[in-house]
This record gives structure tokens, C-alpha cells and sequence, in this order.
């Protein structure tokens, strides 16, 4: 039986408004395949947070889970 490793990323909580949820942005670099120029991606990740510990501004890492409902599938697992 083989494992899948869980996909792991940090961001910034920006939004902790809603219950058991944080809003987390990701910031990825990326480099051109032709033109050689590194760039910044920002993806926004919705979060379950079940105690509501977390609070904007603070660095997380959050960890892919199965879909928790229609837009969460990541679940935050520690604070940097």
C-alpha cells in the first residue's frame, strides 16, 4: 500500500471573520520559461481552524485534507 504525502504550504492568516475558518494567502515564486524573470503568485486558501486559535497575521502552515465542505480542503496545522 502506498502513501500519499499531504501537500503542505505557508502563508498569512488575512481573515479570521469566519467560524472554525481562517483565509490564508499563499505567496508562490514562479520563473518564466522563457524569459528567465521570477514572479509572485498569491493564492487564497480557506482553512478549518477548530478552536479559532489563529488570528490575522499570524504564520501558519496548513496541510490538505479531504474537503471539509465546498471550499475548505486544508486544515491549519501549527503557527511559525
Amino acid at each position: 500500500m502506498t502513501q500519499s504525502k499531504k501537500q503542505q504550504l505557508t502563508g498569512v492568516i488575512v481573515s479570521d471573520k469566519m467560524d472554525k475558518t481562517v483565509v490564508v494567502k499563499v505567496d508562490m515564486r514562479k520563473r518564466h520559461a522563457k524569459y528567465k524573470k521570477s514572479y509572485t503568485i498569491s493564492k487564497r486558501f480557506k482553512a478549518h481552524d477548530e478552536a479559532n486559535e489563529y488570528k490575522t497575521g499570524d504564520r501558519v502552515v496548513i496541510e490538505s485534507v479531504k474537503p471539509i465542505s465546498k471550499d475548505k480542503k486544508f486544515k491549519v496545522i501549527n503557527k511559525i
